[in-house]
């Protein structure tokens, strides 16, 4: 099965989402000390953004899939 289109576009590097996510927290205070709701919300939805794109990036673009979960024994009569 192929890589999700979304997945081949995202980045690999973390820089990118850092910069997505300042950039929206410097919008949003800038929009906050300018009393525009647009400005706020434009960078509110840049944080959430950065904030979702990022885990999406590491599940599709990682070499190794993610290690399983702990292993329980069974439950039962010994």
């Amino acid at each position: 099965m192929g890589t999700p289109i979304l997945a081949a576009v995202l980045p690999e590097a973390i820089e990118p989402y850092l910069v997505l996510m300042i950039a929206g927290f410097v919008v949003a205070i800038t929009g906050h000390l300018a009393g525009s709701r647009w400005l706020v919300a434009a960078g509110v939805l840049m944080i959430f953004l950065a904030a979702v794109l990022f885990p999406i990036a590491l599940q599709f673009l990682a070499d190794e899939p993610p290690p399983p979960g702990p292993r329980v024994p069974p439950v039962g009569p010994g």
